[in-house]
Order: structure tokens, then sequence, then C-alpha cells
């Protein structure tokens, strides 16, 4: 499949689920089988690219005009697993957030309001036909929410050269992005909820409500909505070309989450905190390089 560029887009995270193609109903289990059996298919790359150029014509396409019939697919133990994109639903959420964001007049210079206007007619116009839609995958820029390390383990960590530039690496035979290192976590649907259920349970005991804990329990109810037998996989997808190997290699924010988690558990407040403040100065360094030139 031709690619929009080959312009390389490095600031964007992903946290995907993978559902198994038995949760989708017909017809749209049948397309994922066919879909799934395509020797090549488009990356996380190819996605941003394409959402970037919507954005050069004038008028600029905020939302896509059609839904995207593109996915990410996986095969564990013989049994297929798919991400679909859902480009449009991603992409009115995303035009929801903007405001809060972007100062007015940069907003209104990129997207005038009246596109924006149009794009949010349009969007409850679609939630009217469908109030269950949820998208599959949520996507962070210059950085990876901590409440998403509560969902993996340092064990389930991935870390090394190029794979196919598909979101599902080796597994699922994606077009080509060059030898880009690739660092991820994958795990069953199952251990992810089991996780977040247990770091909300400490982190309720230990302090007040908060930012991390709001994510959290959004973020679990978000995982409630899908097969159990899913996949929840966490990607670093552009940020590595943004980081230097030395600083990819040493990134075990997971560990430190699940570390800071357990010493709220035991009461120790200075272990605790030394782990917060690994993670946050981890975080700020990538976060500044948003800014720089």
């Amino acid at each position: 499949m031709p690619k929009v560029s080959s312009v390389t887009v490095p600031y964007a995270s992903y946290l995907r689920v993978y559902e198994p193609l038995a949760a989708f109903p017909e017809p749209e289990r049948s397309h994922w089988e066919r879909y799934a059996e395509r020797r090549e298919r488009p990356s996380y790359q190819d996605e941003l690219r394409r959402s970037l150029a919507d954005l050069l014509p004038t008028p600029p396409v905020p939302v896509p005009v059609h839904e995207s019939d593109d996915a990410f697919v996986i095969e564990v133990d013989g049994v297929v697993c798919v991400c679909p994109w859902r480009t449009r639903l991603r992409g009115w959420q995303a035009l929801d957030e903007l405001p809060g964001r972007l100062p007015t007049p940069v907003l209104d210079a990129v997207l005038p309001p009246v596109v924006r206007r149009q794009s949010a007619a349009d969007y409850e116009r679609w939630l009217e036909r469908n109030p269950d839609a949820r998208p599959w995958i949520r996507t962070s820029t210059w950085q990876i929410p901590l409440n998403w390390f509560v969902l993996v383990s340092d064990e389930e960590r991935e870390y090394g050269g190029g794979g196919d530039g598909d979101a599902g690496g080796e597994a699922t035979g994606g077009c080509a992005d060059g030898a880009a290192p690739v660092l991820r976590y994958r795990t069953p649907m199952v251990q992810a909820r089991r996780r977040v259920a247990r770091g909300l349970r400490t982190l309720r005991d230990a302090m007040d409500e908060g930012p991390l804990i709001d994510g959290l329990v959004d973020v679990g109810r978000w995982l409630e909505e899908f097969h159990p037998r899913s996949f929840v996989e966490l990607d670093y997808g552009g940020l590595v070309h943004a980081l230097p190997s030395e600083d990819l290699d040493g990134d075990h924010s997971a560990a430190d989450v699940a570390e800071g988690i357990e010493a709220l558990r035991r009461g120790d407040g200075d272990g605790a905190e030394a782990a917060y403040a690994r993670l946050v100065e981890r975080w700020r360094a990538v976060r500044d390089r948003q800014f720089a030139n």
C-alpha cells in the first residue's frame, strides 16, 4: 500500500486493544478475516501521515470523511486479534480536546472556528446513531500517561531493533518503516484489568483523589468495554525516533510505577517518592523535546 510520505512523525505514543475475531459481529468479522490475510498493511506512521496530510488543504479536513477500514493485527497462540484504527472517531474525540491544549489564536489559525463547528455537528449526529461507539486506540503526544504503565509489567517489555513498521511487529507483516527500534509492552486483558484494580485499591488507601487515580479509573472503564480475551499493548510509537537509544534502553517506566505502588502498599513513603521522582525526571526530559529545535 503506498504511503503518503516517507517523513517520520516522532511524537505520538499509543495504548491499543486487540480483540479476537470472535468479538466482532458480521459482516465486520469477515472483513477483518480477509484483512488479516494481506501480506502488506499500513503502519501507525502511515496513519499519522494521512491525518497530517488532511490538514494541508484549504479549508483543512480535521476529520476523515469516511471511517478507516484499516487495523493493526497480531496473532497470539494461533488466535488472530484485531485493533481497528477508527481514525474518524478518534479524530472527532481529539478535536474535542484541542481547546484545552492550544491557545485560541493558534487553534483558530490551524482549524478555523467554522470548520470546528461543522465537525462538532457531524460528530453529534453520528453519536445519535452510534451511542456505544468507543475507540480501540488511545493516543498521547510527547509523553505516556503514568496510569498506562499500571496495566503492564517490566517482564512484558519488548525493546529491540526495527520490526516491520506495523504496530503488531513481527506478527503482522506490515509495511516497512526502516530499521527503527521498537519499545512496547503487551499483556492479556485479564492481567491489565487485575493490575488496574490492585493499583486503584493501593492508591485510594494511600492518597486523596487526584489525576493519577482519575486517569486509572478512566482507563479501567475503557478496558471493560472489550472482550476478556483481548490483548492490551502500550507502544512508544514515534517516540522511539525522538529519543536516544541509551534513553530507550534505560527506560523501565513500568517497573518504576510498579515499585512506587508497591512502596505505597507497604507504607514506604520514601520509596514511593523516589520511584515517582525517577518517572518525573524521565518524562519531563521527553516533553522538553517538544519545544526543542
